[in-house]
């Protein structure tokens, strides 16, 4: 069956990962997808950008269906489209898709069937090498009564819910013609493997995702794509490399020192709290303590032994693919892998696991702007400090508190911290659903969406200055004297350096296009909102660079959030 065949598209996917309530075992994920155009709202929500991105999606379809042969591609592309419109009506939202209550439910593998309907669901699960597992996490399954009053959901709330997620995804796939499912079949291949086809239809892929979509005007160098191929198909093998000739012992002995002075800060930061009884602290030091960083690189690389390469870019994605996905499908059964990592060594990015309880930051990160080993320490704490603090701060934001010091989603808050936790960060989505940089003012930030990357900039912001002062408390009575005050360089106080520092990683320059797609489809907020947006909440903020009222980022002191 082609749904199961590794490399074809399908309406639905999914990965392994550790089982979010039981964190001793992996379980296969299966989750939602289907769409050409990435979000729903594209094919449903009937703006005037939208219209114009359908049609330029169609005239994509038609075109690759054109180079497969089909006798009627326009016809068959306006299928396409109607059929992927039916499948954006079962996919959830977004922002309430990142619901982590929602998307845990653990069905066995009879029920899975079950919920496939008349779809052949078992065959699919037995060609995936999945056949023998039994349970598996759907994320997107209508929520109970019981779920709804649980997770106080509004009537907007589970609208946004009500397509029926996988399981109509699956009647969808049980139901609608064949013929459109070819075409489907066919142009989603062609579009998955357009970088290795020939030249015609790469260009025709690119000037919709690249440039309708986006706004790019020019593909990559073809030696750049190249290098991006290898890094998808050997990556950790790059990885290897890069770490033995960028990646310095004593970057990762200051980055030691860096978590360890931003974890005191997350602890003091955690003592100074009124909105927090002592219960839930006791439960949030205990997550703390039990933070797991990983720098740098993983402490083994994957060989790829049995990846077969040759002279075909065709043949060797292919394989590639093939491998990737029996790689992750042979972690079933097996202990946790506590080494592995999810991010490689030549990567600027971080992230945090909720599942681990773990926060992870790849060597490549780990140079300017982000992070300079002779700069002044108030650049580094308010640069690579502000984005430890922050992926520190996912383990206590909206989805990540939901986890427990050892990864276990479960619900460690006591009913009165948990109100008061949703209290400010309401306030924070409020605060974010007023940027509204495209269509005078009209199409904004989904501060919902974009609510657990926001409180992780606040905290860790928050946690990367209170580290910073401590530094300077060289005498460790809890003040910063005059002597101990980090010098003015440049006509700048230390203060000011730690700010400008925050305002310099994020700095960057989008398309309208890719804009538009960015506040679409988050989850971060656009960069200058992840600047502006964060400081002006900080009192500390005002003092190093006197603002006052009148001033472009003054926030009257009533309506500043800080939450860790």
């Amino acid at each position: 069956m082609l749904f199961s065949t590794n490399g074809v598209p399908s309406p639905f996917g999914g990965f392994v990962d550790i089982d979010s309530k039981q964190t001793d075992q992996y379980i296969f994920y299966v989750n939602q997808g289907g769409l050409g155009m990435g979000d729903r709202d594209y094919y449903l929500v009937d703006s005037e950008k939208n219209l114009e991105l359908r049609a330029a999606y169609v005239t994509m379809v038609t075109t690759l269906l054109t180079a497969a042969g089909f006798d009627d591609p326009a016809a068959a592309a306006a299928s396409v489209l109607d059929l992927e419109t039916s499948i954006a009506k079962a996919h959830w939202d977004r922002a309430i898709g990142r619901n982590r209550n929602l998307t845990y439910n653990k069905l066995s593998k009879a029920e899975l069937i079950q919920l496939g309907g008349a779809f052949p669901t078992a065959k699919v699960l037995e060609e995936s090498k999945l056949g023998g597992q039994e349970f598996f996490v759907v994320r997107q399954v209508t929520p109970t009564t019981e779920e709804i009053a649980e997770n106080g959901l509004s009537a907007e709330d589970v609208a946004k819910v009500s397509g029926g997620g996988v399981e109509d995804i699956f009647k969808i796939m049980a139901e609608a013609p064949m013929d459109s499912w070819k075409a489907w079949l066919a142009a989603g291949y062609l579009r998955g493997n357009s970088d290795v086809l020939p030249k015609h239809i790469d260009d025709t892929v690119f000037a919709f995702y690249g440039t309708a979509l986006t706004g790019t005007t020019e593909q990559r160098p073809r030696w750049r794509r190249g290098v991006t191929a290898v890094e998808d198909s050997l990556g950790e093998g790059v990885g290897k490399v890069y770490a033995e000739r960028y990646f310095p012992a004593e970057n990762k002995a200051a980055m030691d020192d860096l978590v360890a002075n931003l974890r005191k800060a997350m602890a003091s930061n955690l003592d100074e709290l009124t909105w927090m009884g002592d219960t839930t602290k006791a439960e949030a030091r205990d997550k703390l303590a039990k933070f797991t960083p990983k720098i740098g690189y993983p402490e083994k690389f994957e060989t790829y032994d049995t990846l077969t390469v040759g002279d075909s870019a065709f043949a060797n994605s292919a394989a590639a693919g093939e491998w990737a996905y029996n790689d992750m499908i042979s972690q079933l059964g097996q202990p946790i892998d506590k080494t592995e990592w999810g991010m490689l060594p030549q990567t600027v990015n971080a992230y945090y696991s909720p599942n681990r309880n773990e926060i992870v930051f790849p060597a490549a990160i780990l140079q300017p702007p982000f992070f300079n080993l002779s700069a002044d320490p108030a650049i580094n704490y308010g640069a690579i400090g502000g984005v430890i603090g922050h992926e520190m701060g996912h383990g206590f934001d909206d989805q990540g508190s939901k986890s427990d010091g050892d990864g276990v989603l479960r619900n460690w808050w006591t009913p009165e911290d948990e109100a008061n936790f949703r209290e400010l960060t309401d306030a924070l989505v409020s605060q974010y659903n007023t940027f509204c940089p495209l269509d005078d003012g009209q199409t904004c930030v989904n501060g919902r969406l974009a609510l657990g990357e926001n409180i992780g900039d606040l905290g860790g912001l928050s946690m990367a200055h209170k580290a910073y002062r401590l530094s300077l408390d060289t005498n460790g009575d809890g003040v910063v004297s005059a002597d101990e005050e980090a010098p003015v360089l440049d006509g700048l106080t230390g203060d000011q350096r730690f700010f400008m520092a925050w305002g310099q990683v994020w700095r960057a320059k989008y398309r309208d296009e890719a804009l538009r797609r960015q506040l679409q489809q988050g989850p971060h907020s656009p960069p200058q909102y992840r600047i502006n947006g964060i400081v002006r909440n900080f009192d500390e903020w005002d003092e190093a660079f006197d603002v006052q009222p009148g001033d472009a980022l003054y926030l009257p002191p009533e309506e500043r959030i800080r939450i860790w």
